[in-house]
């Protein structure tokens, strides 16, 4: 799933009930997590759910530079949802465009940030600082 088609789909959906379960469909077809990544290093700090994010540089075959893969997974379905948006976001992208993307205007976009708990709130936020401190480590 790409963002601009996620974006779209938010805009077509009118109520929340129809926007939540959008967000439950997108973290069911989340790809498979490897329980090998399951780790403390790759586990989220900061969320109330257990979330993993897993992050793995990818060179380019040219001399570009290389993008970040992300995978994750979450124990609850609406947060492995909101995995599925930021990997959808992030994902292949370089470290540079990575730490350009103002995610928390692109969340609120989505009106994501007004029907969230606080707690799944800031787990987004922690989700979001995890991928964009991944990205600044891969420039070093």
């Amino acid at each position: 799933m790409n963002i601009e088609t996620i974006r779209e789909d938010f805009a077509f959906l009118d109520d929340w009930e129809d926007r939540y379960r959008y967000v439950i469909e997108l973290g069911k077809a989340l790809g498979q997590f490897d329980d090998a990544l399951r780790t403390d290093t790759n586990k989220v700090a900061g969320c109330v759910s257990q979330v993993w994010l897993a992050t793995k540089t990818v060179k380019s075959t040219q001399n570009d530079a290389p993008t970040l893969a992300f995978s994750g997974d979450s124990d609850a379905m609406i947060v492995r949802g909101l995995v599925a948006i930021l990997i959808a976001l992030y994902n292949n992208k370089t470290a540079q465009e990575i730490v350009a993307i103002d995610a928390p205007a692109f969340l609120r976009d989505l009106g994501l940030q007004e029907h969230l708990t606080p707690q799944r709130s800031n787990g987004l936020a922690s989700m979001v600082e995890r991928i964009r401190a991944d990205a600044a480590a891969s420039m070093r």
